[in-house]
């Protein structure tokens, strides 16, 4: 089983990462050149405990639906998604979120088992493992731009009108 090992430091409060990393709106914003976008169950604002996204979106030139639960979450420590259907076998990807610094060391470890078993892991080791790492990082580097520059405020909105994010 292939596992992803990232680590992100972010100039951001954890609760402002961790919100940021949840956002469906902010995914689907760093996953743009895969046309990703979210067709079912959550398809805007922040994920919580038990919530379902489906997913749509263009790899390997082909377009394929991947639908993923919130199984696990302490804000604003970590949260885990795992996919429930789609292209893998299986997934599970962990978010962890520490005080660095004043700012916010953001841990992901993405663990996944490819179909067709030996054409899968040959594909894992050829292509796919890298594919996976550079989506990864892809996505944190749009984490870590909206935390650090204020585009934050395009994303994440209070409902109730009081913005608790200028507090942070």
């Amino acid at each position: 089983m292939p596992i992803i090992q990232l680590r992100t430091e972010i100039k951001g409060k954890p609760e402002l990462v961790f919100d940021l990393s949840r956002s469906v709106d902010l995914h689907q914003i760093s996953t743009r050149h895969s046309n990703e976008t979210a067709v079912a169950g959550i398809t805007s604002g922040l994920m919580r405990l038990n919530d379902s996204v489906t997913w749509r979106a263009k790899h390997f030139g082909i377009y394929q639906r991947l639908t993923s639960t919130i199984t696990a979450i302490d804000r604003p420590n970590f949260f885990v998604d795992e996919m429930v259907s789609g292209a893998f076998r299986s997934f599970r990807h962990e978010h962890h979120f520490e005080e660095l610094n004043g700012g916010t060391l953001m841990l992901d470890t993405f663990a996944y088992r490819s179909p067709l078993g030996v054409l899968g892991r040959m594909a894992d080791a050829l292509f796919l493992k890298r594919y996976m790492t550079d989506l990864l990082e892809m996505r944190n580097a749009v984490i870590k731009e909206y935390a650090e520059t204020g585009k934050w405020k395009e994303v994440l909105r209070d409902p109730t009108g009081r913005n608790d994010y200028l507090r942070l």
